[in-house]
């Protein structure tokens, strides 16, 4: 299997068990190959809560703007998305990696969304 072919099964396997609810809604990540992008989304009504991206004018005036798909911008982003959430009432998020190993980038924006106040 190639690489592309495991990451969609992942992301198949993971999509199975997870659904973001009113309560604790689905907090996905998306990489692209120069941006890192994050939606907080509720299944049950089909909407999204908020959503950030390294693109969003929030966070590209505190990152560097030669990388912004590295960890500190994943922490920046993450860090970011944790206070819109809390000001839009979310407190508590279920974590949709989409296929993505829980390394690097994707660890970094967690662990900072984590430390600044949502709930895994």
């Amino acid at each position: 299997m190639d690489k592309i072919t495991r990451m969609n099964r992942r992301r198949k396997s993971i999509r199975k068990r997870i659904t973001g609810t009113g309560e604790r809604p689905r907090m996905r990540i998306n990489k692209s190959l120069n941006n890192i992008y994050v939606q907080i989304i509720n299944d049950f009504e089909n909407k999204t809560i908020c959503g950030l991206s390294t693109n969003s004018q929030a966070v590209k005036d505190k990152i560097s703007a030669v990388c912004r798909k590295n960890t500190s911008a994943a922490t920046v982003l993450g860090k970011e998305l944790a206070q819109l959430a809390a000001s839009k009432g979310v407190k508590k998020v279920v974590f949709d990696r989409a296929g993505y190993k829980y390394h690097g980038v994707v660890k970094a924006l967690a662990e900072s969304a984590r430390e600044n106040g949502l709930e895994f």
